[in-house]
Formats: C-alpha cells, sequence, structure tokens
C-alpha cells in the first residue's frame, strides 16, 4: 500500500448531505440518499471543475440503479447499501441522474458552478 493511501485511510469522513467538502485530492463530497424512492437532495451544486466523489445510500428495502448518462455512470445499489463513485472534473453545467428502476420518481440533478 502507498503511503498516501494509508494516509487517505486514516482521514476523518465528513458526510455532508447535499453540501460539499473539500476531500484529500482537492475535490468534492456529496452524499445523496434514496428514501422512498426519491433521492434527497434532489438538487446539489457543486464547483466546478473539480472531482466530484458521489456516495448514494439506499434507505429502502429493495435495490436502485444510480444511472447518469450526462455523466456516464451507472451503479447498482443494494437496498440498505451504499456506493461511492467519482466524477469529473466537471464543466460548468447541469448533469441529471436518476434511479432507473424507479425512473418516474427518481430523479435528480448535480449542477457545477
Amino acid at each position: 500500500m502507498h503511503i498516501r493511501n494509508l494516509l487517505l485511510a486514516f482521514l476523518p469522513v465528513v458526510v455532508l448531505t447535499g453540501a460539499g467538502a473539500a476531500f484529500a485530492q482537492g475535490g468534492t463530497d456529496v452524499t445523496l440518499v434514496i428514501r422512498d424512492h426519491k433521492f434527497e437532495p434532489a438538487e446539489v451544486r457543486v464547483p466546478s471543475g473539480q472531482e466530484i466523489r458521489i456516495t448514494v445510500e439506499n434507505a429502502d428495502a429493495t435495490p436502485e440503479e444510480f444511472e447518469s448518462h450526462d455523466l456516464n455512470v451507472e451503479k447498482i445499489i443494494t437496498g440498505g447499501g451504499k456506493a461511492t463513485l467519482t466524477v469529473g472534473p466537471l464543466e460548468p453545467g447541469t448533469y441529471e441522474f436518476v434511479g432507473e428502476f424507479h425512473e418516474d420518481m427518481a430523479k435528480g440533478k448535480l449542477i457545477a458552478e
């Protein structure tokens, strides 16, 4: 294990729902919660030009697939599970995402400013 990875493993984890916190590589952390087949928060503002680490926590009992064609990511999150994805650096703009298994309800967007 590289010393950098070892140090990162012991950094305190800061989780902010809908807000950003700088992570070790100079990016931003975002946490989304899936509850009742909806994203909380449904809209998140992040700084442009940075990597974004998105943690998706599924508070529902059923699985959901986090999908974004704009961000070029998709990941199945088990019921009660969570997953972390890294995207970017992002240009200014709006990046939509959905919960593919409940696409009519689970919609959101990441706005890079």
